[in-house]
Parts: C-alpha cells; sequence; structure tokens
C-alpha cells in the first residue's frame, strides 16, 4: 500500500495543523503509512521582514506547492486564508475541514479589552485588514508590524514591545494556548479574513488515489461558505494583503455573507451583506462584491495608511 507524505510549514502552528490531517488520514486508514515533510516556506526565511514588503502573492505556500507538483509530497496542508485565490493548473483543493472558531482575539499585557485599553497602546499586527479595522474603531492606538510565529509574537508581547497582539483565535486553541486570549473580538469590531479558521488541503489532480482519500474529509458546509468569502474577495480584486474582511455562516442551507472594506487608515469603511443558497457560493460572493462595489469600496482600496 502506498505510503503519503504530507508537506507543511515547519512552525509549531503549521505542523500542529499538519498532524490534524495525519491523525483523521490514520484513524481512517490504519495500515496506511503517513508521515509529514517539513518545508520552508518564503515567509519563514525571512521572519523579520514585514509581509507588506514581501512581494507576490503565495509567500506562505508557494514552496509547498511546487513540492507538491514535483512530487515531493503527496498533499500539502494550508490555513486555507493563505491560498492565494488562483490555485496552479496542476493542484486541486481537494478538502475543506469543518471550520474552526474564525474570529481573531486579542491578548493584552494588561488583560484590559480592546475598548479599554489606553490611548495610544501599542497593537502588534502584520495584517493590513486588521489594522484598519481597530484604527476605524479607535484612532487613538497605535498599530506596530509584528512577524514571527505564534510563540514569537507571544514572547514579543511578554518582552513589552507590545501593549497587545491580534491574532487568529483557532491558531491559539490548535496549540492549547487559549487561556492567554484577553478578548474574542466580536464580528461588529473586526471581519475575518476570508477563510479564517478553516484548513484545506491541496493536493494533485491527476492524483485520483489520493483525492479519494481525501474527499472524506471534505466538510461541504465550511467549502461553500469559504467558496462564498473567496468569491467576494476575487470579485473586489482583493488579495491576502489588502483592508477586504468577509465571513459566512449556514443555517438550513441558507448561506448569509457579511463583508467589508476599510480604507487602510481606518477613516471609513463600506459593509454589508447578503443572502443566497448554499448551492450558489460563488454568485453569493460577486453579488455582496458589487453592491459595495456601488457604494465606493473599490475606492478605499488606493487609500493609504
Amino acid at each position: 500500500m502506498r505510503a503519503l507524505i504530507i508537506g507543511t510549514r515547519g512552525s509549531s502552528l503549521a505542523m500542529c495543523q499538519a498532524q490534524i490531517i495525519q491523525t483523521k488520514l490514520e484513524e481512517r486508514h490504519p495500515a496506511r503509512s503517513v508521515t509529514l515533510r517539513t518545508i520552508k516556506a518564503q515567509a519563514d526565511k525571512s521572519p523579520e521582514v514585514a509581509l507588506t514588503a514581501m512581494s507576490g502573492e503565495g509567500i506562505f505556500v508557494k514552496e509547498l506547492e511546487a513540492a507538491l507538483t514535483e512530487g515531493t509530497v503527496d498533499l500539502a496542508v494550508h490555513s486555507l486564508k493563505d491560498l492565494p485565490l488562483e490555485t496552479p493548473q496542476a493542484l486541486r483543493i481537494a478538502a475543506v475541514l469543518e471550520r474552526d472558531e474564525p474570529r481573531d482575539a486579542m491578548v493584552s499585557r494588561s488583560g484590559e479589552p480592546f475598548d479599554r485599553l489606553k490611548a495610544g497602546s501599542r497593537i502588534g499586527t502584520s495584517s493590513v485588514r486588521r489594522r484598519s479595522q481597530l484604527l476605524h474603531r479607535r484612532r487613538d492606538l497605535e498599530m506596530l508590524d509584528i512577524r514571527g510565529n505564534v510563540d514569537t509574537r507571544l514572547r514579543k508581547l511578554d518582552e513589552g514591545q507590545y501593549d497587545a497582539i491580534v491574532i487568529a483565535a483557532c491558531g491559539l486553541i490548535r496549540l492549547g494556548i487559549e487561556d492567554r486570549i484577553t478578548e474574542y473580538l466580536d464580528f461588529s469590531t473586526m471581519l475575518p479574513e476570508p477563510g479564517q479558521g478553516a484548513l484545506a488541503i491541496e493536493a494533485r489532480v491527476d492524483d485520483s488515489e489520493v483525492l479519494e482519500l481525501l474527499s472524506s474529509l471534505d466538510e461541504p458546509v465550511s467549502r461553500a461558505c469559504v467558496e462564498a468569502e473567496r468569491s467576494f474577495l476575487r470579485t473586489l480584486g482583493g488579495g491576502c494583503r489588502v483592508p477586504i474582511a468577509a465571513y459566512c455562516s449556514c443555517k438550513d442551507g441558507e448561506l448569509e455573507l457579511e463583508g467589508a472594506v476599510i480604507a487602510a487608515d481606518g477613516s471609513s469603511q463600506v459593509r454589508g451583506s447578503a443572502a443566497g443558497p448554499m448551492t450558489e457560493p460563488i454568485a453569493l460572493g460577486e453579488r455582496l462584491a458589487q453592491q459595495l462595489a456601488a457604494r465606493g469600496a473599490r475606492d478605499l482600496l488606493t487609500t493609504r495608511p
């Protein structure tokens, strides 16, 4: 029986996420060998360089996708929010797992929630989306870049380089350190990045054996929700480093998508929602994007911080 090699980045969170997939495959196919292979992504090679200074999309996934295309690994595990909107022709998103906590979390040194932080507090975030929404809520805070894996960011916070950091809650939960969370940020304050909280598995289009194995891990509701969010992002002409946010939920086969485009300096935002059937997520994302574009959303994407 063919052994499987899972490609993953080497950070503690990436390894944890890959191990989740490894365990699920081993439980379903106990006779099959499933191992991990770490691959260094572009973003990991320069851990102190600001993400906004790195060129192109896919800085967390290009090397993994190359290894997958070359056959060095059989499947690759990603945080779905890191995946570029266009998948290489030879690859396919073979499974989207059931989504975990989608919200962002704030970890503060003082233990104070976001609205009670002192004026001038230094907030660490590498995300333009987070920065713009935080500034939209509170212009009296100082936004500073932060790089590194989850452990590194927490260490920098504890050393006093920042008064608080904002980070995807699901990462802290998966690492078992959710007790560090000061506050889960409500969607009214912080809409997440499209796909946040979901894990995606890529495989080769021509590898029918692996595609069949991974099909049992695919969760249709989560896939539909993230497809709507990514469609919204694509239609607005955005990528993973623009101030565009979206979250889609599903109830009784009906999708409800909320989206926002925020000026990078936080001065204004255009926000709205739309609903549609679970069978038409891409059309839903396109429709909401067009509605917000008609209200001037694309003009905000040219605003400089």
